[in-house]
């Protein structure tokens, strides 16, 4: 039996091989997808309240209120909870540029005086208001003529479908010493989500090779069905300083010039983009710079800041799902990559990227592009054919009945299947002997059978019967005579004769 077990487990295991789909490949070089889900849109406001003491020709008291923009650029969330890195400089900048920019404009308003509206000090002809303005200025003193209080709120907008219009508030966790350094963000006042905020993979270092390929990934605006993520290809130069300083970018084929098309990029949405690497699709670093000079910091710094934050990135249950589904689309196993994408949008229904890679997945499902069609009909060229797997486990097919035959035939009749035991007959009963008495004189030996089950051997039992006196019979009539009777009882024959 054991010997029929392991040739059936054989051929099973056979089976199940022929039959095994391809498992899909490592990721093909140049994914953003598996970042794009995670970049957000990050736009900062000083939230200026500033009231004005005017001392000159009556006491009065004007209030004013600002909401003056901060920064714009682009973030990256690299934990479920939703932790979000940028740069200090999109959310972070000197409250007293903001209050210097709010005295110039209430100044100006009320006192009907030219004053530019930026964050410069400024001077003025009459010598009075001149005065008043600098004791408007901060800081804050005891003959000021400004009190001014400055909060930044800082909105996040997600890449999600249908748009999110009003965003979610984040708090500034921890800002970097410059305003080219990594700034971490953490998102209140509303959920992010049952099961989190889909994650970017950190890469654990920085391409070495001058020259190697990179993409950076942003927004540049609110995404929205007429916004969507842009994405740039870069290369990484040779040198480049640590921390703040960053690694600069060059285009090893001189064709374009990359510092330049970033810097410009950068200042239009694209600061503290994600730079992804060519390998992998993991983080490697982030945009920094403007203008004419763009450059990029390295992850070290970003997981740096992020330690000193006390937050751990991490990928959750969404990036998974994702990451399976996004592995079968790009090996073009649609009919596979699709209840994937779906998964990914039962755990994050806004999932933009997984909602239209799944609208392609399902157009060329079953199609001439789907690798897993075209493996279930043809065998791949160059491969090993399928015909010795077949003949191999017809042989086990046939090993197997043979040998289930052969046992069979090698069991007890009573044992096979279909055949019950057969239970031995009773002993039949002695004979009765009709018109002659029994002679029950006789010494006789009694052997008495039991039916056994098969395989016991059955006991056997003796039973003896009891020695009686010498017993005598009628001569004429067969009638048993009397102990000492002389003459039959029955027909009167006397016994001696």
């Amino acid at each position: 039996m054991a010997r029929l077990t392991a040739l059936a487990g054989g051929l099973a295991a056979t089976t199940a091989l022929l039959a095994m789909p391809a498992t899909a490949h490592e990721h093909p070089s140049g994914i953003t997808d598996l970042v794009t889900p995670a970049v957000v849109r990050v736009e900062a406001v000083s939230h200026v309240e500033i009231t004005l003491l005017d001392h000159l020709s009556e006491l009065k008291h004007v209030e004013r209120s600002y909401d003056i923009p901060l920064g714009q650029g682009t973030g990256t969330v690299v934990n479920p909870e939703g932790a979000i890195v940028t740069l200090t400089r999109v959310v972070k900048t000197d409250d007293d540029d903001v209050a210097v920019l709010a005295a110039n404009r209430i100044f100006a308003a009320h006192h009907k005086v030219k004053i530019p509206q930026d964050s410069k000090r400024h001077k003025l002809k009459d010598p009075q208001l001149d005065r008043h303005l600098k004791e408007c200025y901060p800081p804050k003193k005891s003959t000021a003529t400004c009190i001014i209080n400055v909060t930044t709120d800082i909105t996040i907008f997600p890449n999600v479908s249908p748009a999110d219009t009003d965003g979610f508030k984040a708090d500034l966790v921890r800002a970097g010493s410059g305003p080219d350094a990594p700034a971490v963000l953490m998102p209140s006042g509303r959920a992010v989500g049952s099961v989190g905020m889909p994650t970017a993979p950190l890469a654990d270092k920085v391409p070495d090779a001058v020259g190697a390929p990179t993409s950076v990934a942003g927004f540049l605006g609110r995404p929205g069905p007429n916004v969507r993520s842009t994405v740039e290809i870069a290369h990484l130069s040779k040198g480049g300083g640590a921390g703040d300083t960053g690694r600069p970018f060059a285009d090893p084929e001189k064709k374009t010039d990359e510092p330049v098309k970033l810097g410009g990029l950068a200042d239009r949405g694209l600061a503290g983009a994600p730079v992804i690497g060519d390998k992998d699709g993991h983080v490697i670093g982030m945009l920094i710079g403007g203008g004419k000079s763009a450059k990029m910091i390295g992850v070290r710094e970003i997981t740096s800041t992020l330690t000193k934050a006390g937050i751990a990135p991490r990928r959750g249950a969404i990036d998974s799902a994702f990451e399976g589904a996004l592995t079968r689309y790009h090996t073009k196993y649609y009919t596979e990559a699709a209840p994937g994408f779906q998964r990914v949008l039962e755990l994050y229904p806004g999932n933009s990227v997984a909602a239209e890679l799944l609208k392609v997945s399902l157009a060329k499902r079953g199609g001439p592009e789907d690798e897993g069609t075209k493996r279930a009909a043809a065998p791949v060229a160059g491969s090993t054919p399928l015909w010795p797997f077949i003949a191999a486990a017809a042989v086990l097919f046939v090993a197997a009945a043979t040998g289930a035959f052969v046992l069979w035939r090698r069991r007890a009749p009573a044992d096979r299947p279909g055949h019950p035991e057969q239970p031995e007959p009773p002993p039949s009963p002695p004979p009765v002997v009709t018109g002659q008495p029994l002679d029950e004189g006789a010494n006789q030996t009694v052997v008495v059978r039991r039916s056994q089950p098969f395989g016991v051997v059955p006991q056997q039992k003796q039973v003896l019967t009891a020695q009686e006196p010498s017993v005598k019979y009628c001569t004429a009539c067969g009638m048993r005579l009397g102990h000492g009777h002389r003459f039959c009882g029955y027909c009167g024959h006397p016994s001696e004769t």
